[in-house]
């Protein structure tokens, strides 16, 4: 075995023990440093372990670290399960606390990503809801999509918590989520601001899984409709929002149908991704918080009559 060789397995194994003594890992309450010592089991021992596999002769050493990592992450993964079990168990009985003080709570510091104006991608707040609101792993696609459907993407956890600050929903709001997807924005929005909500889902076997999850969970008044969202019935909406389920004339003949419903009241309508620079151009609303044109900010618009 080479000195490069043995540097390197020493240091994994060195990464491994420091975390498999680290105490504070195996607490229920941090939630957040779990999942980013996950991330660096993935990304930083098992990878160099396989990498190292690879490229040298059977090492029963490398065997060994893999096998204890596996059993570390394994044990940190069970007591995430359990974690969301507890609380799931809380929401259904109806006994839960609010939902914005349970972020904070296993959250923490990253909680603070939720006003992060502009920012990419996931983080641990979506691993914390994808885990909490997931009862299995979600389907695929039963049908073809019409060729200005965009293709299934969950929306970012921090930008529907956003989006529940700035509408200062209440549970007299009527929410629409058009294109919904696997449910997570209507359930997320109904667990903050108790609002009642609906999503609009083409395809079955997303709103299906959408409905058992609401349903595991007790939640009443989420609400999911299969159905081509041009035929949706809007007539008790409030405030809607879409992250780009279609483009072109989809989105056209959707905005057509939503300035209907403003003519009998006021509405607000969030958008995110990018369907906003082509709403930004409807005169009948006006965006209060920005320019509408990038893709990677919540917009807020309100019908003129608001």
């Amino acid at each position: 075995m080479n000195a490069e060789l043995i540097m390197v397995i020493s240091e994994i194994q060195s990464d491994i023990s420091a975390i498999e003594n680290d105490t504070t890992l195996y607490e229920e309450i941090n939630f957040d440093k779990r999942a980013n010592t996950i991330d660096f089991i993935d990304f930083h021992i098992f990878d160099r372990i396989e990498g190292l596999q690879q490229n040298t002769e059977s090492n029963k050493k490398l065997d060994i670290l893999k096998q204890q990592a596996e059993k570390i992450k394994f044990r940190l993964e069970e007591i995430d399960i359990n974690l969301f079990k507890k609380i799931r168990q809380n929401i259904t009985a109806g006994i839960s606390l609010p939902f914005k003080y349970l972020i904070d709570k296993y959250i923490g510091a990253a909680s603070s990503n939720i006003n992060q104006p502009d920012k990419i991608g996931y983080d641990n707040l979506d691993a914390f809801v994808n885990g909490l609101l997931a009862y299995k792993e979600i389907p695929e696609p039963t049908l073809d999509r019409a060729s200005e459907m965009v293709f299934y993407q969950q929306t970012p956890a921090r930008i529907i918590f956003e989006l529940t600050q700035l509408a200062q929903l209440t549970p007299d709001d009527i929410f629409f989520d058009i294109g919904s997807g696997v449910g997570q924005v209507g359930i997320l929005v109904n667990l903050i601001s108790k609002a009642t909500t609906y999503g609009i889902e083409y395809e079955p076997a997303y709103c299906n899984y959408a409905i058992a999850c609401a349903s595991q969970l007790n939640l009443a008044n989420v609400n999911f409709i299969n159905s081509d969202a041009l035929k949706g019935d809007y007539s008790k909406g409030t405030v809607f929002f879409m992250y780009t389920p279609f483009e072109g004339r989809m989105l056209n003949d959707m905005l057509l149908i939503l300035q209907k419903e403003a003519q009998k009241r006021p509405i607000r309508i969030f958008t995110y991704g990018p369907c906003s620079p082509y709403v930004v151009m409807h005169n009948w609303l006006n965006c209060v918080n920005g320019d509408g044109n990038s893709l990677y900010k919540l917009y807020e618009f309100r019908s003129l009559d608001n």
